[in-house]
């Protein structure tokens, strides 16, 4: 893939087998680098010949080695690691913002970074324990590498960077500032959850069309007109009502539990505050500090990514109140009182537990969910000296919100394995829509006939659904 301009496609980019800058780009890269150089005088640049933090008015050498002991010396952090994917995303993220004007990065920094894509190249970086007002620690582990000093991972070792490194690369001017400034790990994680959401916000919607046909619930609820100027709500509405087309109401339910009527406002609010972090995404703001802006250079608050932080914590607790909803919705498919069907789902209730069990992991699963609803970005603590007095803690709110869609997505497997169990307890085929649906969990997660450990297919279904994207649930129809 070639980059022709600093606003490649990330997605396509990371997908990418091979990497290269077009010339004309890397050479616009290199006439901005000199106007950048011809700009450093003698005043005080923060991170060229200045210290940084509280240290921002303490004169030092304008050198590479300052910029070498700027990526050194905040390298703090440890395991976990983020992944290899992670880790790949987060040096595309940074890579755009290197050919973007204000960093003023060099082409040989530029083309350094695009072979170490090329190859695999993988820095330890750490996902937690990370207290600066930006994301300097993970950045420090991430480009200390391209110095040969720290740790990389082949194949899942941890391998000193130097063993790795043919031949380490040695930062020019303001490039070992650059390197650790702004917040490509909140951004890194955002892009991953977003997807992720994604993929629940599908998988939920068809849990909800499973439990609806399995209860035989009433669907006048659910009828499109009923969400006024909601569009998104009214997506959904239509969606799930593709689902039901030919399912049975049963005529003694009067009125289903509110868990399965309001399955669709709890799914479109999640897709509304997802949508919303998407708009965050795409917006551009400099992220270098100090910034080359008309011929000079200027701080900036790139570093301060709040709202991506604000709207991960936002989509993190729409993820727990659609989990609540899914596991209530799951515990009346076990009732008998609301299904009609054999006691929790046992094929002989009392000798069996029947599916009790995978109910209560999906309540363990809840539970975890809840906690990481707590708001990551609150919680300031002053830091180098008061200096940095604020931080906005967005990667710690992407972390979060990764770990939330871990455990929608063991919740949601538990509903549908719920769901087709009480389906082929019920016979009958139900929805025509959904019996492709049903054919397909019961072939990963046969139907309990006596009681066995569920552990291993919960694990094994949730790694499927993980993998597959359900863009569109007519796929499985």
């Amino acid at each position: 893939m070639r980059l022709s301009t600093k606003d490649f496609v990330l997605a396509s980019a990371f997908e990418a087998d091979f990497l290269e800058v077009d010339p004309a780009l890397l050479a616009r890269v290199g006439e901005n680098r000199a106007r950048v150089l011809d700009a450093l005088t003698e005043r005080p640049v923060y991170g060229v010949n200045t210290g940084m933090g509280r240290l921002a008015g303490v004169a030092v050498d304008a050198s590479a080695a300052h910029q070498r002991n700027l990526l050194i010396g905040r390298a703090v952090g440890g395991p976990p690691w983020l992944s290899p994917a992670e880790v790949r995303w987060l040096l595309l993220v940074r890579l755009r913002d290197l050919l973007a004007p204000e960093a003023g990065a060099s082409p040989e920094l530029v083309t350094f970074l695009v072979d170490r894509l090329n190859e695999g190249f993988t820095p330890a970086v750490p996902r937690t324990g990370l207290g600066s007002a930006g994301e300097i620690i993970p950045l420090a582990h991430a480009f200390q590498t391209f110095l040969g000093v720290g740790t990389v991972l082949v194949d899942g070792v941890e391998t000193a960077a130097s063993e790795v490194l043919a031949k380490p690369y040695e930062p020019g001017l303001k490039e070992g500032a650059t390197l650790i400034q702004g917040s490509p790990l909140a951004e890194t994680f955002a892009a991953f959850a977003r997807t992720e959401v994604q993929q629940v916000v599908d998988l939920q919607t068809l849990a909800a069309a499973i439990a609806i046909d399995v209860l035989g619930a009433p669907q006048a609820i659910y009828r499109p007109a009923l969400a006024g100027d909601d569009r998104v709500l009214e997506s959904v509405l239509f969606e799930l009502g593709g689902l039901l087309d030919g399912s049975t109401v049963r005529p003694d339910v009067v009125q289903a539990p509110v868990s399965v009527r309001v399955a669709p406002r709890a799914i479109a609010h999640l897709t509304r505050v997802n949508g919303e972090l998407g708009d965050v995404l795409r917006r551009s703001t400099p992220t270098d500090s100090p910034a080359f802006l008309d011929g000079g250079f200027v701080s900036t608050t790139g570093f301060h990514a709040v709202e991506l932080g604000l709207r991960m914590d936002a989509v993190t607790a729409a993820l727990a109140h659609l989990g609540e909803v899914s596991v209530q919705r799951m515990h009346r498919l076990l009732d008998e009182r609301f299904s009609g069907l054999p006691a929790q789902l046992a094929v002989e209730p009392g000798p069996q537990a029947g599916l009790v069990p995978l109910h209560k992991r999906a309540v363990g699963e809840l539970h975890a969910l809840r906690r990481l609803a707590t708001p990551a970005t609150l919680g300031s603590v002053d830091t180098s000296a008061g200096q940095e007095d604020v931080q906005a803690f967005a990667w710690a709110a992407g972390n979060q919100l990764r770990d939330a869609c871990a455990r929608m997505f063991a919740i949601t497997a538990c509903e549908l394995i719920a769901g087709s169990q009480a389906r082929w307890l019920a016979q009958g085929d139900g929805s025509p829509w959904l019996r492709a649906a049903y054919d397909w969990l019961r072939g990963l997660v046969p139907p309990v006939a006596v009681d066995r450990p569920l552990g291993p297919e919960v694990t094994a279904l949730v790694a499927v659904l993980r993998d597959s994207y359900f863009n569109d649930l007519t796929t499985l129809t």
